[in-house]
């Protein structure tokens, strides 16, 4: 038991976080990803746009809905 009780007296403690110091890292998290998902969409278009990916069929749908005419047949 002796050696137990040292380890836990080694470990340092984490310092207590307030409400608000949680709220404010809580908003830069959501804004570093939000603003990193909106990245991504822009490249996911502009990839789009230049025909180096595939599209999955709901972008498919959006800009060519023609592919999707059931008239024609």
């Amino acid at each position: 038991m002796g050696a137990e009780e040292e380890e836990a007296k080694e470990k340092p403690r984490p310092t207590p976080m307030t409400q608000a110091q949680f709220l404010s890292w809580k908003l830069r998290k959501d804004a570093d990803e939000s603003a990193r998902k909106a990245e991504a969409a822009r490249k996911r278009v502009e990839d789009i746009a230049a025909g180096t990916v595939q599209m999955n069929g709901r972008e498919l749908f959006l800009h060519e809905p023609q592919v999707f005419d059931n008239s024609l047949y």
